[in-house]
């Protein structure tokens, strides 16, 4: 009994620290009484999840310290405005440049005046204008460290190339080769055919891009680029449009007036057609957006054992079973890492192949 007592208050704390919806109902109903410390997780694992415009790597609450490193920010309004997001204090302070007022609230940049007034919607949301925002966030400076990365990593790759095409690469070229050939037979061969050379910089860019962001979103350092949606979505978008700019038309032919239908039926499939023409990359980016964030929220929530369990299972066990936990979901994580990138550029390869491929007139 007190076994299964246990696994239920396992279930119980994962369940809470990732479901957003328990923990906002009970903040309905305590109103404004103090935070709990499952409402504390819960809080914290949103904020991980979330870009910001500060590098946190970890902060101790009761003393009220952030260590870490403040970002730039770059705002466009009546001109170009540049300054630190160390100015904002993590929000506590109103920035004043120009004669304007900017303060920082859930990791959004909103005009304000000089005592940091925020109005809000019947949704507890901010009506205050923002201005357009192009700041190094969090996300911006995970992208840039990956660039760098697959650069210095192709760069190698490239000279091993220059010396002789029978030299056997070093160091890091030796994990690249293996992957690229595995792209170029598994799946831009199979899938575009003759045509694969034509876009396998991209295909290549798009997979090693995903599995390296994946795989630094597994650090300590605590990136989630591609848990951020907005990068999925401009991933996918990659993929629509080269999709239909480099089709043919016999693809277009097929989409509007699909030969061997009759008439009547293709007046019925056309808008069918032309709707999984944006499903297509929908999928693309909500599959990718989903699985990563689904991942972290769930390491979060094994990690919150740590906190939440300490009288029930005493701090050497809680600490023992969100290690091991943690552990096992790492490497299934790993997996992840390299699954998604797979996917996403297995499923652009098919439809681009779709796209390019020379159909048999009926």
């Amino acid at each position: 009994m007190v076994n299964l007592k246990r696994a239920l208050l396992l279930f119980a704390v994962i369940f809470l620290a990732v479901n957003p919806f328990t923990l906002k109902a009970a903040e309905e109903a305590h109103g404004d009484a103090p935070k709990t410390q499952a409402e504390e997780i819960k809080e914290y694992s949103q904020h991980h999840l979330q870009d910001d415009h500060y590098f946190s790597l970890f902060s101790d609450q009761k003393a009220g310290k952030h260590y870490g490193f403040p970002l730039p920010v770059i705002l466009i309004d009546n001109g170009l405005v540049v300054f630190s997001s160390g100015e904002f204090h993590h929000g506590e302070s109103v920035v004043e440049k120009n004669g304007q007022y900017y303060t920082l609230y859930h990791g959004k940049i909103y005009k304000t005046d000089a005592s940091g007034t925020l109005n809000f919607d019947e949704a507890h949301h901010p009506t205050n204008s923002k201005p357009l925002d192009f700041s190094i966030t969090k996300n911006v400076v995970g992208l840039l460290l990956a660039a760098f990365l697959l650069f210095w990593g192709f760069i190698c790759l490239a000279k091993t190339y220059k010396k002789g095409v029978n030299n056997l690469p070093k160091g890091v070229g030796r994990v690249l080769e293996p992957l690229v050939l595995y792209v170029r037979d598994e799946m831009a061969v199979p899938n575009i055919g003759h045509r694969y050379k034509e876009f396998m910089p991209y295909l290549l860019s798009v997979f090693f891009l995903i599995f390296v962001l994946n795989l630094l979103g597994m650090t300590p350092l605590g990136f989630n680029v591609t848990g951020n949606i907005t990068v999925t979505l401009c991933l996918a978008l990659f993929t629509f449009f080269i999709t239909n700019f480099k089709a043919n038309k016999d693809y277009w032919k097929h989409i509007f007036w699909m030969p061997g239908v009759p008439v009547p039926f293709k007046f019925i499939l056309a808008p069918i057609e032309v709707l999984g023409m944006f499903t297509k990359p929908f999928s693309l980016m909500l599959r990718l957006f989903a699985n990563i964030t689904a991942g972290h929220s769930v390491v979060m929530g094994l990690i919150a054992i740590v906190y939440l369990f300490q009288q029930q299972l005493t701090v050497g066990g809680s600490i023992g079973v969100s290690m091991l936990l943690t552990l096992v979901l790492f490497f299934l994580e790993l997996l992840v890492a390299f699954l998604q990138a797979f996917i996403f550029t297995m499923l652009s390869s098919l439809f681009i192949g779709m796209a390019v491929e020379e159909h048999a007139h009926h």
